[in-house]
Protein backbone atom coordinates (compact mmCIF):
# COMPACT_ATOMS: atom_id res chain seq x y z
CA UNK A 1 0.00 0.00 0.00
CA UNK A 2 1.82 3.02 -0.82
CA UNK A 3 2.99 5.76 2.37
CA UNK A 4 0.71 8.30 1.28
CA UNK A 5 -2.60 5.66 2.02
CA UNK A 6 -1.18 3.80 4.84
CA UNK A 7 -3.04 5.75 7.51
CA UNK A 8 -6.44 4.74 5.34
CA UNK A 9 -5.18 1.18 5.78
CA UNK A 10 -3.90 1.74 9.47
CA UNK A 11 -7.60 3.03 10.66
CA UNK A 12 -9.46 0.47 8.25
CA UNK A 13 -7.62 -2.36 9.97
CA UNK A 14 -8.36 -0.53 13.49
CA UNK A 15 -11.84 -0.31 12.84
CA UNK A 16 -11.88 -4.11 11.45
CA UNK A 17 -10.27 -5.01 15.38
CA UNK A 18 -12.24 -2.80 17.20
CA UNK A 19 -15.59 -4.38 15.52
CA UNK A 20 -14.61 -7.65 16.73
CA UNK A 21 -13.95 -6.89 20.08
CA UNK A 22 -16.76 -4.83 20.80
CA UNK A 23 -19.41 -7.42 19.35
CA UNK A 24 -17.31 -10.46 21.05
CA UNK A 25 -19.87 -11.83 23.36
CA UNK A 26 -22.71 -8.86 22.09
CA UNK A 27 -26.35 -10.69 22.64
CA UNK A 28 -28.02 -11.03 19.25
CA UNK A 29 -30.92 -10.24 20.73
CA UNK A 30 -29.80 -6.63 21.51
CA UNK A 31 -28.77 -6.59 17.74
CA UNK A 32 -31.45 -4.08 16.78
CA UNK A 33 -32.29 -2.26 19.88
CA UNK A 34 -31.99 1.79 19.55
CA UNK A 35 -31.32 3.22 22.86
CA UNK A 36 -32.68 6.87 23.38
CA UNK A 37 -33.50 6.85 19.78
CA UNK A 38 -29.75 6.58 18.34
CA UNK A 39 -28.74 3.66 15.87
CA UNK A 40 -29.08 0.39 16.10
CA UNK A 41 -25.90 -1.52 16.56
CA UNK A 42 -27.06 -3.91 13.43
CA UNK A 43 -27.37 -0.29 11.46
CA UNK A 44 -23.68 0.34 12.13
CA UNK A 45 -22.21 -3.22 11.19
CA UNK A 46 -24.07 -2.38 8.15
CA UNK A 47 -23.48 0.95 7.34
CA UNK A 48 -19.56 0.42 8.14
CA UNK A 49 -19.88 -2.27 4.96
CA UNK A 50 -21.62 0.06 3.08
CA UNK A 51 -20.00 3.25 3.48
CA UNK A 52 -16.52 1.42 2.61
CA UNK A 53 -17.80 -0.25 -0.14
CA UNK A 54 -19.89 3.20 -1.73
CA UNK A 55 -16.68 5.63 -1.27
CA UNK A 56 -14.40 3.02 -2.73
CA UNK A 57 -16.73 2.72 -6.02
CA UNK A 58 -16.55 6.72 -6.21
CA UNK A 59 -13.12 6.54 -5.97
CA UNK A 60 -12.63 4.21 -8.64
CA UNK A 61 -14.93 6.98 -10.37
CA UNK A 62 -18.05 4.44 -10.76
CA UNK A 63 -21.19 5.11 -10.36
CA UNK A 64 -23.26 3.02 -8.00
CA UNK A 65 -24.78 0.09 -9.03
CA UNK A 66 -28.38 -0.83 -8.72
CA UNK A 67 -27.33 -3.55 -6.05
CA UNK A 68 -25.53 -0.44 -3.81
CA UNK A 69 -28.23 1.77 -3.38
CA UNK A 70 -30.69 -1.28 -2.66
CA UNK A 71 -28.17 -2.10 0.36
CA UNK A 72 -28.28 1.38 1.33
CA UNK A 73 -31.88 1.53 1.23
CA UNK A 74 -31.98 -1.50 3.79
CA UNK A 75 -29.60 -0.43 6.18
CA UNK A 76 -31.25 0.16 9.66
CA UNK A 77 -34.66 -1.76 8.40
CA UNK A 78 -34.67 -4.99 10.11
CA UNK A 79 -37.48 -6.26 8.65
CA UNK A 80 -35.79 -6.04 5.55
CA UNK A 81 -32.33 -7.48 6.78
CA UNK A 82 -31.68 -11.47 6.75
CA UNK A 83 -28.29 -11.36 7.98
CA UNK A 84 -27.43 -11.74 11.53
CA UNK A 85 -24.45 -10.19 13.79
CA UNK A 86 -21.99 -13.07 12.30
CA UNK A 87 -22.46 -12.20 9.08
CA UNK A 88 -23.14 -8.51 9.40
CA UNK A 89 -19.22 -8.61 10.89
CA UNK A 90 -18.12 -10.94 8.03
CA UNK A 91 -19.22 -8.55 5.39
CA UNK A 92 -17.74 -5.63 6.58
CA UNK A 93 -14.33 -8.11 7.32
CA UNK A 94 -14.90 -9.07 3.73
CA UNK A 95 -15.48 -5.18 2.67
CA UNK A 96 -11.79 -4.07 4.47
CA UNK A 97 -9.92 -6.89 2.37
CA UNK A 98 -11.42 -5.39 -0.68
CA UNK A 99 -10.29 -1.93 0.50
CA UNK A 100 -6.72 -3.20 1.59
CA UNK A 101 -6.01 -4.56 -1.97
CA UNK A 102 -7.61 -2.09 -3.76
CA UNK A 103 -5.51 0.69 -1.98
CA UNK A 104 -2.34 -1.57 -3.06
CA UNK A 105 -3.37 -0.76 -6.81
CA UNK A 106 -3.06 2.81 -6.13
CA UNK A 107 -0.72 5.30 -8.12
CA UNK A 108 0.24 7.66 -5.80
CA UNK A 109 0.38 10.48 -8.43
CA UNK A 110 -3.48 10.63 -8.89
CA UNK A 111 -4.34 10.69 -5.46
CA UNK A 112 -5.33 14.81 -6.27
CA UNK A 113 -7.53 13.84 -9.18
CA UNK A 114 -10.72 15.21 -9.45
CA UNK A 115 -13.77 12.39 -8.35
CA UNK A 116 -17.61 13.58 -7.62
CA UNK A 117 -19.37 11.99 -4.84
CA UNK A 118 -23.43 10.50 -5.05
CA UNK A 119 -25.98 11.56 -7.91
CA UNK A 120 -25.12 15.09 -7.15
CA UNK A 121 -21.31 14.87 -8.23
CA UNK A 122 -20.26 16.64 -5.29
CA UNK A 123 -16.24 17.21 -6.09
CA UNK A 124 -14.11 15.91 -4.11
CA UNK A 125 -10.72 14.00 -4.99
CA UNK A 126 -9.48 10.52 -4.78
CA UNK A 127 -7.34 10.41 -1.84
CA UNK A 128 -10.28 12.56 -0.14
CA UNK A 129 -12.51 9.96 -0.98
CA UNK A 130 -10.13 7.30 0.41
CA UNK A 131 -9.56 9.50 3.63
CA UNK A 132 -13.45 9.99 4.15
CA UNK A 133 -14.13 6.00 3.87
CA UNK A 134 -11.42 6.05 7.14
CA UNK A 135 -12.55 8.44 8.78
CA UNK A 136 -16.24 8.13 8.55
CA UNK A 137 -15.92 3.85 9.43
CA UNK A 138 -14.32 5.15 12.80
CA UNK A 139 -16.89 7.77 13.68
CA UNK A 140 -19.08 4.57 13.49
CA UNK A 141 -16.83 2.31 15.06
CA UNK A 142 -17.17 4.73 17.77
CA UNK A 143 -21.12 5.01 17.73
CA UNK A 144 -21.42 1.24 18.01
CA UNK A 145 -18.83 1.16 21.06
CA UNK A 146 -21.32 3.76 22.96
CA UNK A 147 -24.39 1.62 21.83
CA UNK A 148 -23.18 -1.57 22.45
CA UNK A 149 -21.99 -0.36 26.05
CA UNK A 150 -25.06 0.94 26.70
CA UNK A 151 -27.23 -2.20 25.71
CA UNK A 152 -25.21 -4.54 27.75
CA UNK A 153 -25.31 -2.61 30.61
CA UNK A 154 -28.97 -1.95 30.31
CA UNK A 155 -29.18 -5.63 30.18
CA UNK A 156 -26.63 -6.97 32.73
Amino acid sequence: IPALLQPVSHALLQAREEVHNIMAGFPEALLWERPAGVASPAFHLQHLTGVVNRLFTYARNEPLTKEQYGALAIEGKQEETKAGMKELISLFDKQVDAALEELKTVDPETLTEARGVGRKQIPTTLIGLYFHAAEHSMRHVGQLLVTARILKGQNS
